[in-house]
């Protein structure tokens, strides 16, 4: 992709990769091969309904060629630009000073064909800005370490695909590994959830109605098996997406993360965009003293979201020294194990009768501390840094009882909340939160 003039930044549009096509129409494919029905197999017959497959699959794949065609991105200065479309012409500029991450994914079918896509997140952004698919590994690294160069977060510029030689020798720089997961302990904390739980509850109760019904229908049976599908479908996702999570740090300082069975990815995280870290005890798992951890990241959307946009890992299952060792890493200068929080005043039982000593909140030199939950037990670490805004919420029962509840809200869609407390008491935390805010900002200016 050489410049066309160097002076000004200019390149030549460049195309993704000529296999494109065929794994964007695959997905098509599959959609309208599951959106022909039973009965119409049954109208047509076995030979007729595999050519109108076989024809609507010429026409997807022709499609998906002219829009790969009609398809291009080009970096201008400090801007990635992409054009798509043929009827309904798309041009987008994307300003990197705006970019906050750039994720390197491999589908199942990228990875038979050794391929990969890129999907940028930019600030404020509610979905992804501009998912580029698909391009070859080794092109899709140089181009995401080049545009988080020109972003400015890291410390050089990144090579260009022009440039082969600069290609082979800015391979992957090394990685201090900081954590991987067993896959094994993946396996049983998945089995220690209450979906997995009840499961067997579920399969006594239908063998019981089916040997007191005596037969079934075929609507019972698949509506039956459709709800265990369904109970089992969270704990498989996050075994395919957890499988092989591996942790490191790159040379610029950067989370360097690595999950996935069916669909890998790779994300580069930089300390910077990191709101708030929670660390979760699921009640099933306090026996063998296992915790996870997550991270609300900047540039995603809240815990509302879809999969593609949520928290993302940082420890999906470990133990309180491992815990404790990547917090500081993520956080310097935040011990795990020396984090203080006092509760709410005791009136407050008349809001919380059985879990008022489970909420909590504290101010440590670096971060806002909360913790709550009593069956799912819940810390969250808020550094002062990152917080937008500070507010106290009162309710209806709260205004009679003398209290408010703290909220200290980032730009990752979660809040730091201080649940319930004294109303004095949450106006003077309010304060110390904003005071600590503006200092700890200006520190970093």
């Amino acid at each position: 992709m050489p410049p066309a003039d160097p002076g000004a930044g200019l390149e030549k549009r460049q195309r993704l990769h000529p296999l494109s096509p065929l794994l964007s129409g695959a997905k098509s494919i599959v959609v309208i091969v599951a959106a022909l029905s039973w009965q119409t197999l049954r109208q047509l017959g076995p030979t007729h309904f595999a050519m109108v497959v076989a024809a609507l699959a010429v026409g997807v794949v022709i499609f998906s060629v002219i829009g790969w065609y009609n398809t291009g991105y080009q970096v201008i200065g400090r801007e990635l630009r992409i054009a798509e479309g043929l009827i309904w012409r798309r041009n987008r500029a994307i300003p990197l000073d705006r970019l906050q991450a750039v994720e390197l994914r491999r589908p199942l079918l990228a990875q038979l064909t050794g391929l990969a896509e890129l999907r940028l997140e930019v600030v404020g952004g509610g979905k992804t800005e501009a998912p580029l698919a698909y391009l070859t590994v080794r092109e899709a690294s140089i181009l995401r370490e080049r545009l988080l160069a020109l972003s400015g977060r890291t410390q050089a510029p990144g090579p260009s695909l022009a440039d082969p030689a600069a290609g082979a020798a800015a391979a992957a720089p090394a990685e201090a590994p900081l954590y991987r997961v067993r896959n094994t302990d993946l396996l049983v904390s998945q089995l220690l959830t209450p979906q997995a739980f009840f499961l067997p509850i579920g399969i006594a109760w239908v063998v019981t109605q089916f040997v007191m019904e005596g037969s079934w229908t075929f609507i019972g049976i698949a509506s039956t098996m459709t709800a265990m599908a369904g109970v089992l479908l969270q704990p498989i996702r996050r075994v395919l997406g957890d499988w092989d999570f591996r942790l490191s740090r790159d040379h610029d300082r950067r989370l360097v993360l690595h999950y996935g069975l069916t669909e890998t990815r790779n994300q580069v995280v930089p300390p910077h965009r990191v709101q708030t870290v929670r660390i979760v005890w699921p009640f099933l798992w306090r026996k063998a003293r296992w915790l996870n951890l997550r991270l609300d990241i900047a540039g995603y959307s809240g815990p509302e979201s879809s999969d593609d946009k949520s928290s993302d890992r940082l420890m999906p299952v470990g133990d309180i020294a491992t815990a404790r060792s990547l917090v500081a890493a993520v956080m310097p200068g935040v011990d795990l194990a020396a984090l203080a929080t006092s509760p709410p005043p005791l009136r407050a039982r008349w809001l919380h009768p059985l879990a008022l000593r489970f909420y909590g909140a504290g101010l440590t030199p670096d971060v806002f501390v909360t913790r709550q939950g009593r069956i799912t037990r819940e810390v969250s670490l808020v550094p002062y840094a990152r917080m937008q805004s500070v507010r106290v919420v009162q309710g209806p029962l709260q205004r009679m009882l003398g209290l408010g509840t703290v909220y200290a809200d980032t730009a990752g869609g979660r809040s730091g909340v201080a649940h319930d407390r004294d109303l004095a008491e949450a106006y003077a935390i309010a304060e110390q939160l904003a005071v600590r805010a503006r200092a700890a900002r200006s520190s970093l200016a």
